[in-house]
């Protein structure tokens, strides 16, 4: 490898300082040195060691005082432990950092074992400094990115925890862990705003299927033409508009799990597709001819009675039975108010991560109304509520007197006297709009929330009854804040 310093003068944007140091493993002085000056040459900063134990030894004493590595660069052929057995120790950490392996001995078999075990890239000697540095900018690319899906994992896991001591929820997610465990459909069932998909989340990491990828579908916000490309995707020109190939929601799901959100709102002739996907475990693009194995576990939820749809003729009996193996039914938030006051808590921590500052408390008399509350909205209702209260509450604690004011408002979905009293309340009157557009808006709202309120809460029939898609009043819903 050529000396760096004999290169032209570097671009300051190539030497800037990068976030993360990198770590060279080599028994070999020489070689250490020239990476070290290749690379702090390009602005890295740079660690070295000359034995895998020398190198997880500076990695122990880094993390102690809080500073990560970017990626490490390892020769192969060390004394003592090799760089294989030290890329399987770093891979055995939930922090490892990308690793690129380095031997004057590859040959193929080599560099596969080593990418399978884990290493993002393999580099041969002598090495080539082009070759050095774009492998090493694609570790710390790569590096940055898992760091990135890490924290966003975090902050999506938290939205989603399993809160809740009471025992028939506790009970909920023991079951749902034995389900994961034994890789079977699921079908879990409950009221509007439980918890469903808190419960598949949680099945989901629960089991073995963990390290895939969770594909969260809404059966009922996908318009009904378009619902089997949506699951199983499409080639290009097979209908108008598909002007490329798309990967449905089954193959993006592989190793994983597919939530079917909705699932009695899906139309019979989707449903006879998705009984054959889950019955060959493969599925054909639209459009296309070849079939795809796809490896999946389906969890399904609904709100709806689907054995009471078999019998109206809106929904397969086979598919029934193939979807609820495993049934679980989600308990209401009033047949376990002991749940309240965690979960309240739990959404005022939210609160906190979301602002950046110290979460709101919650004083005892509060956290007691609270618990007297029906809320036929259930988890996301109390959700609502404990929101609506934080931005009108004057300290830094949520008084009882902050949780009367929004609970006196009442929820959105209530009968329609209900909710006429609950628009004089809000000062939602549509009368009182100051522009014609806040007028339209607000009449649609309150009409809309009276609907579904009539039809207790099912979106199918008010969809029907408007002479809406439900694709088009699913999106209503969320404007307004009505789900």
């Amino acid at each position: 490898m050529t000396d760096p310093r004999s290169s032209s003068t570097p671009d300051p944007a190539r030497t800037a300082t990068r976030a993360l140091p990198v770590l060279v493993v080599d028994d070999d002085a020489d070689i250490r040195l020239a990476l070290e000056m290749l690379l702090a040459y390009e602005g890295y900063e740079v660690w070295t060691a000359g034995s895998a134990r020398a190198a997880l030894a500076r990695l122990d004493e880094e993390a102690a005082r809080g500073r990560l590595c970017g990626a490490v660069v390892t020769d192969v052929k060390m004394p003592g432990m090799d760089g294989l057995e030290l890329l399987a120790i770093l891979e055995a950490r939930d922090d490892a950092p990308p690793v690129v392996v380095v031997s004057g001995h590859a040959d193929v078999e080599m560099a596969v074992g080593a990418c399978r075990q884990g290493a993002v890239d393999f580099l041969e000697k002598p090495l080539d400094q082009s070759r050095v540095l774009v492998s090493v900018a694609g570790a710390l690319e790569r590096g940055r990115l898992e760091r990135a899906n890490r924290t966003l994992r975090t902050e999506l896991g938290s939205r989603f925890d399993p809160v809740g001591a009471s025992a028939s929820w506790r009970a909920v997610l023991d079951d749902a862990k034995r389900a994961a465990d034994a890789d079977v459909p699921v079908l879990v069932t409950g009221e509007n705003g439980t918890g469903k998909e808190v419960v598949a989340r949680h099945l989901h990491l629960s089991g073995p299927r963990a390290r895939g990828p969770f594909v969260a579908v809404n059966c009922a916000a996908i318009p009904d033409e378009l619902i089997e490309s949506e699951l199983f995707g499409h080639e290009k020109g097979s209908f108008t508009g598909a002007h490329e190939a798309r990967v449905g929601h089954f193959e993006a799901a592989h190793t994983g799990v597919l939530f079917l959100d909705e699932i009695g709102d899906m139309p019979l002739g989707a449903q006879a597709a998705l009984l054959r996907a889950l019955e060959s475990r493969e599925i054909r693009r639209v459009g296309g001819s070849a079939s795809i194995p796809v490896d999946i576990n389906v969890v399904a939820a609904t709100n709806t009675d689907l054995a009471a749809a078999v019998d109206a003729g809106t929904f397969r009996t086979d598919l029934l039975f193939r979807l609820s193996v495993v049934t679980l039914r989600v308990p209401a938030l009033r047949e376990r108010p002991q749940d309240v006051e965690p979960l309240a808590r739990h959404f005022l921590e939210a609160i906190g991560r979301r602002l950046g500052r110290r979460p709101p408390t919650l004083e005892p008399d509060a956290a007691q109304r609270l618990a007297k509350h029906p809320f036929p909205g259930n988890v996301r209702e109390l959700r609502n509520a404990i929101e609506a209260a934080h931005v009108f509450a004057d300290g830094d604690a949520l008084t009882v007197d902050d949780i009367e004011r929004v609970l006196a408002r009442g929820p959105l979905l209530a009968s329609a006297a209900t909710s006429a009293r609950a628009v004089d309340a809000n000062g939602d009157d549509p009368f009182d709009a100051e522009t014609f557009e806040a007028f339209k808006e607000r009449s649609e709202a309150l009409f809309i929330a009276r609907k579904l309120a009539a039809n207790d809460g099912n979106v199918k029939r008010t969809a029907e009854e408007l002479g809406m898609q439900r694709s088009h009043l699913y999106k209503k819903l969320d404007r307004y804040g009505l789900r």
